[in-house]
């Protein structure tokens, strides 16, 4: 019996998630604008290769919306494409979901992007299809562990409806099982905690924003009403500690793998 490939569900909007990487990218015109995380990724990512003595020739750099990975390999003498769901800034535009239209790469790093797309598997497996043989794929993004003080807080302001307003997240066991079953050789997954301190839960927003961590779920929630974001501030800023700061947390999830 011919066995049919199950539809994944739609729990992204494609629209959605590229205004919102559309705005971060304006976003990041301006004076102190937050990214934190993506510097996290590509510290991680160089770190990475350090250690594997991996000087990679053609890299897809996917999502580095500030540039710094891709001249990074650059000055180690990599030929390097650039890539974005949104595509601007000099990148190309890309669909994960869909075959690649280049390939041949002994490197490709994604960061930040593959936590919203709805079809992860084959988007995995369309990056193993992009690699030469004997290359790496590093992808980063953001885990399960990622918010919980705003999660909470969100809670709280709509305790008796609550609206899907976070992401669904991937964590660590689950990453391992994807990169295995999309035929990934020596596949690595491991999680890491970022703390950062923010003095108010629009403080938190903006920094989401910059930084196109805002939803893009497919279902769109109903605006919060002025009493449930004064519910969920409170929230938030009772977790406060002495200096009236609210230490919120990111887990950001590296996988990596090799096609041999």
């Amino acid at each position: 019996m011919l066995m049919t490939a199950r539809t994944p569900p739609t729990i992204f909007s494609r629209t959605r998630r590229h205004a919102v990487r559309m705005r971060a990218q304006q976003r990041r015109q301006r004076p102190g604008a937050a990214h934190y995380l993506i510097d996290d990724m590509v510290e991680d990512v160089a770190d990475r290769l350090s250690f594997l003595r991996f000087e990679p020739r053609n890299a897809l750099v996917i999502g580095d919306i500030t540039g710094v990975l891709a001249n990074v390999l650059a000055q180690r003498g990599a030929q390097v494409t650039s890539a974005d769901p949104a595509g601007p800034g000099g990148q190309s535009l890309l669909d994960e979901e869909r075959p690649w239209p280049f390939g041949g790469f002994d490197l490709i790093t994604t960061l930040g992007t593959l936590d919203t797309v709805n079809d992860l598997p084959g988007a995995l497996l369309h990056l193993r299809n992009a690699l030469a043989e004997g290359g790496l794929m590093i992808a980063c993004l953001p885990g399960a562990g990622s918010l919980p003080v705003l999660r909470s807080a969100l809670l709280a302001a709509e305790a008796e409806r609550p609206a899907a307003r976070m992401h669904p997240m991937v964590d660590v066991r689950a990453g391992g099982q994807l990169l295995q079953r999309c035929g990934f050789a020596r596949p690595v997954v491991d999680s890491r905690a970022l703390t950062v301190r923010f003095g108010s839960l629009s403080g938190l927003v903006r920094d989401l924003r910059d930084q196109a961590l805002t939803s893009v779920l497919a279902s769109t929630a109903p605006p919060l009403t002025r009493a449930a974001c004064q519910r969920a501030e409170a929230a938030f800023m009772a977790q406060a500690d002495d200096d009236r700061r609210v230490s919120e947390q990111f887990e950001l999830l590296t996988l990596s793998g090799w096609k041999t």
